[in-house]
């Protein structure tokens, strides 16, 4: 494996879906809760937003206080060691993409400082939703602080997914329907792309889910076929929240868990915050300090 490969795979480790929050309607206020139950060791659920902007990883006093207290990390998923859970089983973009399309794939792949060759053989949906950030994916994302903070902190690290579970969401998805996500994506200018950014990162500062909802739908949903959006929204939300909130509340039984996990996925009715109401849990809203 070539240094620059492994430079893209260390990039991808922890790379969750950036654009996708919350879509329902109504969504609890705030990105930070406790969640603590008579049956069961205290929760805190951190809801994260994936970049490395450091309006979002200058960290409360109270999350680091959360995770010192705690007996153990959860995050969506851990480093991947097999790096072709992110790849295409066969075949390259090569052989899917116009010569127009191709060049702006390059250009997109010097920028997100990847190697051309990974970018070919990625999962066109993962491709997209990297391309579609407006800055280079870097190691030092805010789900990535926390958890280097944990191990500071020496606590267990436990990845909820496993990296199959993770990386292979969509691969139902069909590989024509990937390619119109990567084809829009590939049409969007570097200004669109920034305002974008700018509106969800000030949505999510300000604790505001029901804005985060609407901006998604906006942003996200209005770019593709409203049949595709939806089973999109079902696999990346709904599904994964059962599943991560099945494997919380497990870990719950013996551990004491700061989780850290896409934003996308505490609110709504098939959010892990109502999931963790329905299970007997109180949720109280922890107090950050104020945006500037």
């Amino acid at each position: 494996m070539t240094s620059n490969f492994k430079n893209t795979v260390k990039r991808l480790m922890l790379f969750s879906i950036f654009t996708l929050f919350s879509i329902s309607a109504g969504a609890a206020s705030g990105m930070f809760w406790k969640a603590e139950s008579a049956s069961a060791n205290t929760i805190y659920l951190f809801g994260t937003i994936h970049t490395d902007d450091n309006r979002v990883t200058d960290f409360s006093p109270a999350v680091i206080s959360a995770i010192k207290s705690s007996d153990a990390f959860m995050m969506e998923t851990l480093a991947p060691k097999d790096p072709s859970v992110l790849m295409m089983p066969v075949g390259s973009l090569k052989d899917m993409l116009t010569e127009a399309e191709l060049e702006k794939v390059y250009e997109l792949t010097e920028f997100h400082v990847m190697h051309r060759n990974a970018a070919l053989r990625m999962k066109p949906w993962l491709l997209a939703a990297i391309f579609d950030v407006p800055r280079p994916i870097t190691p030092f994302a805010q789900d990535n602080l926390l958890m280097a903070q944990a191990e500071d902190f020496g606590k267990e690290i436990i990845g909820i997914e496993s990296t199959a579970e993770h990386f292979g969401v969509m691969d139902s998805i069909s590989m024509d329907e990937q390619i119109t996500m990567l084809r829009e994506v590939l049409k969007r200018t570097p200004d669109a792309k920034e305002r974008d950014y700018e509106r969800l990162v000030q949505a999510y500062l300000k604790g505001d889910s029901e804005k985060l909802a609407l901006l998604n739908a906006e942003i996200t949903g209005n770019s593709m076929q409203k049949d595709l959006w939806e089973r999109m929204r079902v696999k990346l939300l709904d599904e994964r929240n059962a599943l991560m909130a099945e494997r919380i509340l497990e870990a719950a039984k013996t551990k004491k868990l700061f989780v850290g996990v896409g934003a996308s996925h505490l609110a709504g009715q098939a959010g892990l915050l109502a999931m963790l109401k329905n299970a007997g849990f109180k949720l109280t809203p922890v107090k950050l300090k104020p945006v500037k």
